[in-house]
């Protein structure tokens, strides 16, 4: 199988994923600054996930470009990151709705977790797919930023419980360690060409 349906699949629910949280965002009753006030923490926690839901798409956009066929494994394991993509709209509305209280703050940061396990399950089934000669096995390398996001992501879940501002600002450093699109792969492709 080509990518190609992986990659309009992919692209379609990630699309709807967005749509869904943006509709969440509820028109104030009202015409003055005050009546947005309540909505910052839900307009915030919608900026904080656009953002996520984001470089996923570019990662996995890049990600995709070393995958010369699609095994059963890479579907399931793109499924399984495309499922646990769809949940973030559920936890961002929770916890904006709820000014990031301590339990949906750690909803979201186990909703964050499963995503990154999931996306590096992807990537560990291309890589199986493609061989010994893999190009995303040599892009990927020690993959420091893979590794450290989950830890930062189970670090932030426990601060919930003391601090859920500090959580929160976590989130928002792992989004900008990502926020610079991931380079190593179109290096590993320029090198591949």
């Amino acid at each position: 199988m080509g990518k190609t349906r992986l990659e309009a699949f992919s692209d379609g629910v990630l699309a709807i994923i967005i749509t869904i949280m943006v509709l969440e965002l509820k028109v104030p009753h009202g015409d003055t600054l005050a009546t947005l006030k309540p909505l910052i923490p839900v307009f915030l926690s919608y900026v904080l996930s656009f953002v996520y839901i984001g470089i996923y798409w570019n990662n996995h956009h890049h990600m995709l470009h070393t995958v010369t066929r699609v095994t059963g494994p890479v579907l399931w394991a793109n499924l399984h990151l495309l499922f646990w993509l769809s949940l973030l709209p559920f936890a961002t509305g929770w916890m904006g709705e709820n000014h990031f209280a301590p339990l949906p703050s750690a909803v979201y940061g186990f909703v964050l977790l499963a995503a990154a396990i999931s996306y590096w399950l992807l990537q560990q089934a291309i890589i199986a797919s493609q061989g010994d000669s893999s190009v995303l096995r040599r892009a990927v390398g020690r993959d420091w930023k893979g590794k450290t996001s989950p830890v930062l992501y189970l670090f932030a879940i426990a601060m919930t419980l003391f601090a859920a501002w500090a959580a929160q600002l976590i989130f928002v450093l792992v989004a900008l360690l990502w926020l610079i699109p991931d380079r190593r792969i179109e290096h590993a492709l320029e090198h591949n060409a």
